[in-house]
């Protein structure tokens, strides 16, 4: 299989699997954030009785699972296609 179409192949796949890595991350955050907060919903930005710390914290440990979470499902995206097409995708 060529370059060009292993690239057109995974494309479809990548973003399959990142829209499956936002929702898996979202669920993994809000059940981490029950865990250590001990509420239920974590603080937005603009959220007027939540402190500095608290919303900085809650968005630091946000992107910390998202990233996390992303980086395993497109590692684990790549290696799957690697095993059905003998290439790595680029």
């Amino acid at each position: 299989m060529s370059k060009g179409i292993n690239k057109t192949v995974y494309k479809p796949v990548g973003v399959v699997l990142g829209l499956a890595a936002g929702a898996v991350a979202g669920a993994v955050f809000r059940q981490v954030w029950k865990l250590t907060a001990g509420d239920g919903d974590a603080p937005n930005a603009t959220d007027e009785d939540r402190g500095w710390g608290e919303v900085l914290a809650a968005a630091a440990l946000q992107g910390a699972i998202f990233s996390l979470v992303r980086a395993a499902v497109d590692r684990g995206g790549a290696v799957g296609v690697r095993r059905l097409t003998g290439h790595w995708p680029d």
